[in-house]
């Protein structure tokens, strides 16, 4: 059974930062692809970044280009998404999710963590 567990969500000031873990409970190398997606109230889930395990390549939505970033850990089994510069706009609950197979889809996911940015 795979686990994914999110954590470091919480309420931050327009402009701050945050930094999202989610730790795995299997070597991320097991994975191909883990990637954030994000939900807000109302709307569907998006994919915000995600990353190929085996060589660290990134990808980004575009409304998070140049704001948040994606990298992995392998001694830790841990994927962040460090986020700056964050907007009213990103507030949503943020789920990590992994893929086994390469193809855009995801096998896992954690149970979200909640986002909110506000004054």
């Amino acid at each position: 059974q795979v686990q994914l567990v999110e954590s470091g969500g919480g309420l931050v000031q327009p402009g701050g930062s945050l930094r999202l873990s989610c730790a795995t409970s299997r070597s991320i190398f097991s994975f191909v692809t883990m990637g954030w997606f994000r939900q807000a109230p109302g709307k569907e889930r998006e994919l915000v970044s995600e990353i190929i395990i085996r060589g660290g390549i990134p990808n980004y939505a575009d409304s998070v280009k140049g704001r948040f970033t994606i990298s992995r850990d392998y001694p830790q089994n841990t994927v962040f998404l460090q986020m700056n510069s964050l907007k009213p706009e990103d507030t949503a609950v943020y789920y990590c999710a992994a893929g086994v197979r390469g193809d855009g889809t995801f096998d896992y996911w954690g149970q979200g963590t909640q986002v909110t940015v506000s004054s």
